[in-house]
């Protein structure tokens, strides 16, 4: 039995369009399956599972990517890990911060509708908490199939093509 998901969102920026909260839900709740090892246990084990997603404007994004990978632009999506086992049994997981402009302009650039690209990369956010990286040619390629067998299962297209 997989455990409760306990999904805080807030919106920053709303414009352009950006996904409710039960599409937000659904797309993490997918991305989960996903965990491997150690985090596959702890998820297991504890009551329910806790993650933010910030949906952020452009200048709040930029300036956490200078601060946090020192990249001075806005970026679509960053992921903070979080604390782990909680004292009350839940399992804090981390927080996504969103950009809204940047998602918007990536989708358009790519040929994709938003509601696709805010997908990939809700699960793109949370494999990476879950673990997952592409700094190395191997990793990538292992994560980008992870994430296309997710999106195929939700409905959406393979976000590489």
């Amino acid at each position: 039995m997989r455990p409760a998901l306990e999904l805080d969102v807030t919106y920053a920026a709303r414009r352009p369009w950006a996904p409710r909260r039960a599409q937000f839900s659904r797309w993490v709740s997918a991305a989960l399956g996903h965990a491997a090892g150690a985090q596959r246990r702890a998820l297991r084990s504890a009551m329910g599972v806790a993650l933010s997603v910030r949906v952020v404007g452009s200048a709040r994004s930029r300036r956490l990517n200078a601060l946090y990978r020192r990249k001075d632009r806005a970026t679509n999506v960053l992921s903070f890990d979080g604390a782990g086992a909680m004292p009350d049994g839940r399992h804090f997981l981390g927080e996504l911060l969103i950009c809204a402009p940047v998602v918007a302009q990536e989708a358009r650039a790519q040929g994709k509708s938003a509601e696709a690209h805010w997908a990939h990369m809700t699960v793109h956010g949370v494999l990476h908490l879950l673990g997952f990286d592409h700094q190395g040619d191997r990793e990538a390629r292992k994560m980008a199939a992870v994430e296309i067998q997710i999106l195929d299962r939700l409905g959406f297209s393979n976000p590489y093509v």
